[in-house]
């Protein structure tokens, strides 16, 4: 038996989204759903999302998880709009908490934003086990693009968000609140020590220099090719060569509105007394080290 794979490209954020499942067990988790939003107008709508809910009606599955490897701050988390849907757990590592307590001072919220991770159903640490059908997950906690980055581990697929891109593309930055290059550098180490068969599922992929898409490789193709680091990069050299790169990337166009939202486990912050929800904008705040 093994675990079926679906993927799913949101274009509009470059971010992979996927639906496991045993197809025997008809049982499913979805991994960082993504939910279409027109910044400009203030808008969202759940095209791609209701593409996830497709293939889950299509194969007669039950959703049991959605399963988010950290709070993303490149595109809203559709998982609401799933739940709603489907039904399942969503979950996200027990650091949601940091998250939380950084962005609740960087965006002022006040008691409006819970820091106790509440809004998920389910907050796992590090050696957590899961379920999908008669496959046997593992919760491996991979911090340093976030506080609460994860990857989850299963019949032999690592899901791994942004700890690491394609081999020709590297990492995921570390300059965020609670970023930190020398974590991402332990993070990693533990991903080396998988199976070198071991297939590393990445949550974005930019295409560099044009090429197609790609999302898979294994560990194996990591450690001898990774760009940023490979099984002979030091800590020294890793951490130089992050910081320095982090110091050249703008803001992600979204990271305003997706954080609001994410670390909310996808709910929007509550409506005004005219029934609409706003989200607010820090000004000349983001882009200085937080």
């Amino acid at each position: 038996m093994s675990l079926q794979v679906q993927t799913f490209f949101h274009q509009d954020t470059s971010t992979l989204s996927y639906l496991i499942f045993d197809s025997q067990a008809k049982e499913a988790a979805i991994i960082d759903p993504a939910l279409d939003f027109d910044y400009a107008a203030g808008k969202t709508n759940t095209t791609s999302a209701d593409q996830l809910i497709q293939a889950v009606k299509e194969n007669q599955l039950t959703l049991k998880w959605i399963l988010e490897t950290h709070a993303h701050a490149d595109h809203l988390t559709a998982a609401q709009h799933i739940r709603a849907e489907l039904g399942g757990k969503i979950a996200i590592g027990s650091g949601i908490t940091k998250v939380q307590e950084n962005f609740q001072r960087l965006f002022n919220l006040g008691d409006k934003q819970d820091v106790q991770g509440q809004d998920f159903d389910h907050l796992f640490v590090e050696g957590d086990t899961f379920t999908v059908g008669r496959f046997h997950g593992q919760v491996i906690t991979t911090p340093g693009h976030t506080n609460d980055s994860l990857t989850y581990l299963i019949d032999g697929n690592a899901f791994v968000g942004d700890s690491l891109f394609m081999p020709d593309a590297g990492t995921a930055r570390c300059d965020f609140p609670g970023g930190s290059a020398e974590l991402l550098f332990e993070s990693v180490q533990k991903l080396y020590a998988l199976d070198d068969e071991t297939r590393i599922f990445v949550c974005h992929d930019y295409q560099p220099e044009g090429r197609s898409l790609r999302y898979v490789a294994t560990v194996a193709e990591h450690k001898a090719n990774n760009i940023h680091i490979n099984k002979d990069t030091t800590v020294e050299e890793f951490v130089q060569k992050r910081v320095k790169r982090d110091k050249t990337l703008g803001m992600p166009k979204l990271i305003i509105p997706s954080i609001q939202v994410n670390i909310r486990a996808g709910e929007l912050p509550p409506a005004e007394d005219n029934g609409v929800h706003y989200l607010k904008v820090p000004i000349n705040l983001l882009g200085n080290k937080a």
